[in-house]
């Protein structure tokens, strides 16, 4: 077969129609790329995914915020920093390291006040992208012949950010319509930011939402509660990117077996990241789903972090095997690749993508 673009090797994938290799992507911690600079990579994150021959090209960020530009230092110490973030709430980052930050706070709190404070802040936000950036990216995506892709949270990132986990899921029993209204309207507020970049005149290939609904153990709410509340907003964002002739990519963290179903009725065309240390694996999930989904990810980083390449060359052959069966897989690791990853270690990885993700 000849050689495809990016641009039709991945919507040839999407679409489980044959291409010649398996498309790529790779996500880093930025310790990881710390780590691999003293190991002799020279570069940054860009050049790995260059050296290993990402396909995507991502034309901005659409996280609709309360507050924009909001990051008011409240205190600090030696090693971290509390601030009051762009949705209103406390938070404490490391400031030497990532992880995940403590939520000490949040301000929304109840459903009066996401009415009277809130809502009508969010409403009053406008744009929170520059359409024209956007064009030009796109352009430069275009120029190389990348998949190129709108990329956002849906509305139970957003919510949870807003309000916490214990607020958020507790409405969610208490107060369902006050949940309704916070997905709803920042939905709306997402939409209209992508709306404004395709008023520009682009014709991305497709759109890219994150966010995390599970853990590793189940789903953060029932299938039940989040085909009532959440899901439709779901289906929203996947409506509206196959009405502009888009495919559409759902991120999510966390064991999904119990709402596969749901994705399929909501019509999304590709799941990332597939986290295999939460039970997900595409060996179960193609079979069943592979003619109705893309798998995109799924390669355990916790094998990787073993540094064990006979480990993680029996993971990819297997898990490359069990996708490409489908013609709708694309490379990723399960999350992203942690500092415990040695640069010999994913060097001899992209070889070993190459080695078994060839069609022909």
């Amino acid at each position: 077969m000849t050689q495809l673009t990016s641009q039709e090797r991945v919507n040839r994938a999407l679409t489980r129609q044959d291409h010649d290799r398996v498309p790529r992507h790779e996500s880093f911690w930025g310790e990881t790329i710390t780590r691999w600079k003293d190991e002799g990579l020279s570069g940054d994150a860009q050049t790995v995914l260059d050296m290993l021959g990402s396909d995507f090209h991502g034309l901005c960020w659409v996280w609709p915020s309360i507050f924009p530009g909001q990051d008011t230092l409240i205190e600090e110490d030696a090693q971290t920093r509390v601030v009051r973030d762009a949705q209103g709430k406390r938070v404490r980052y490391w400031k030497e390291k990532s992880g995940t930050p403590e939520h000490l706070g949040f301000e929304c709190s109840s459903r009066d006040v996401w009415e009277r404070t809130f809502k009508p802040a969010l409403l009053d936000t406008g744009l929170q992208i520059d359409p024209d950036a956007v064009k030009r990216n796109y352009r430069q995506g275009r120029s190389k012949k990348l998949w190129c892709h709108l990329t956002g949270v849906e509305s139970f990132e957003e919510t949870r950010s807003l309000m916490g986990d214990e607020i958020t899921l507790m409405a969610m029993v208490e107060d369902p319509e006050w949940v309704r209204d916070v997905s709803r309207t920042f939905t709306d507020q997402t939409l209209r930011n992508f709306d404004a970049a395709m008023a520009t005149g682009i014709q991305p290939d497709g759109l890219w939402i994150y966010g995390d609904m599970a853990y590793n153990h189940a789903t953060m709410c029932s299938p039940e509660m989040y085909k009532e509340l959440i899901w439709p907003d779901h289906k929203r964002l996947a409506d509206w990117a196959h009405a502009h002739n888009m495919k559409f990519i759902y991120h999510t963290d966390g064991d999904i077996n119990g709402v596969m179903d749901l994705y399929v009725k909501a019509g999304f065309d590709c799941l990332q990241p597939l986290e295999a240390k939460a039970g997900v694996d595409i060996r179960k999930l193609c079979p069943k789903y592979g003619r109705e989904l893309a798998f995109f990810g799924n390669i355990d980083v916790m094998k990787m972090a073993t540094n064990d390449l006979a480990a993680i060359e029996e993971e990819i052959k297997n898990k490359f095997a069990a996708g490409m069966a489908t013609q709708g897989y694309i490379y990723h690791s399960d999350h992203s690749v942690p500092p415990q990853v040695s640069w010999k270690t994913y060097q001899a990885i992209m070889q070993m993508v190459e080695k078994y993700g060839r069609y022909t």
